[in-house]
């Protein structure tokens, strides 16, 4: 069975930095490329980044470029997020997919 366990989310200020994780288990993560999304309060499912299986490729939304940074370890079984100089319009729920397969999320919250 897929399981995405997503955490690191938190209450930050504008500004600020947070890192994500994602833990996968039930598939050769390896395997797979690996993306984050978000939902922000009231809108739909956004797409954020993709990596691909090795980590040597990766896009980002224009709304994160220059600021999230996506990163894995196939070791570990765990995709990351790395989020600075975050903005109020951050604040969303951000889930990792592999497919159509997503994790239950953890919340971002960005506020002074």
């Amino acid at each position: 069975e897929v399981q995405l366990v997503e955490s690191g989310g938190g209450l930050v200020q504008p500004g600020g930095s947070l890192r994500l994780s994602c833990a996968a288990s039930g598939f050769t993560f390896s395997d797979y490329a690996m993306k984050w999304f978000r939902q922000a309060p009231g809108k739909g499912l956004e797409w954020v980044s993709t990596i691909n299986e090795r980590g040597s490729i990766k896009y980002y939304a224009d709304s994160v470029k220059g600021r999230f940074t996506i990163s894995r370890d196939n070791a570990k079984n765990t995709l990351y997020l790395q989020m600075n100089s975050l903005k109020s319009e951050d604040t969303a729920v951000y889930y990792c997919g592999k497919g159509t397969q997503r994790g239950q999320g953890t919340q971002v919250t960005v506020s002074s």
